[in-house]
């Protein structure tokens, strides 16, 4: 029982690590070489997982080049325009001008339902309201709608907007990120005030904290109680 234990947490680690080495692309962003290699090599740690006269290096040899494999195309396809085509294949247009490219859906076989559906889920109901529907090489469809049904943004009426960056966490599940802390010039001490003169006397106690660029920081204790102080 000990050596599957052992087994099963070596060929773990090892494909968490193939899987982190090949990049950190989702599932559903996966170009379908790349989705074939994932299979293969879930599969391939599968069998010395289950039986424990299967050498290690059976799974493992075979997993390390296949992330090789994959590596090596990947490469490729980055290089090369024209291998790219050929390994993960190039957008096609379904939607032009707001009429359907039927031809197009046909060499792809994909129906006109799919297509609809997925112009739902991007908020488009209407057809007549998109002006290009592209579907990536990934999978996903991209939709471009026409200029008057675009929504509108703060450029097309000409009003100025201030500089919006990412909000640094400070605190998670009552750990300070002195990191992040770091990167504002500001100490534990700092925030600890700042929380105390919102009613937080232990940062222990706080289940989220984040500063934004404009200095506002924004807390919320575990017990549900959440409020914003600058």
């Amino acid at each position: 029982m000990l050596l599957e234990i052992i087994r099963t947490l070596i060929l773990y680690g090892a494909v968490v690590l193939v899987m982190r080495i090949m990049g950190k692309q989702e599932i559903r962003q996966l170009q379908p070489f790349e989705l074939v290699v994932a299979l293969m090599v879930a599969d391939l740690a599968v069998i010395p997982m289950q039986d424990t006269g299967t050498p290690l290096l059976s799974g493992l040899v075979p997993i390390t080049v296949l992330m090789a494999a994959q590596i090596a195309m990947s490469y490729i396809s980055m290089k090369s325009e024209k291998a790219r085509g050929i390994i993960s294949g190039s957008p096609s247009v379904v939607v032009r001008n707001g009429r359907i490219v039927e031809q197009e859906l046909r060499r792809l076989r994909y129906n006109i339902n799919d297509l609809l559906e997925q112009l739902r889920v991007k908020n488009y109901p209407n057809l007549a309201d998109v002006e290009f529907a592209i579907l990536e090489t990934n999978g996903q469809l991209s939709v471009i709608p026409k200029s008057q049904k675009r929504a509108v943004q703060p450029a097309d009426l000409q009003i100025p907007t201030r500089y919006e960056g990412l909000s640094l966490e400070l605190v998670a599940d009552g750990v300070v990120n002195y990191k992040n802390l770091r990167l504002v010039n500001l100490t534990e001490d700092w925030l600890r005030n700042e929380l105390y003169k919102l009613g937080v006397k232990d940062v222990k106690k706080v289940l989220f904290a984040s500063l934004d660029t404009a200095g506002k920081l924004l807390y919320q204790e575990k017990a549900g109680t959440s409020g914003e102080g600058a």
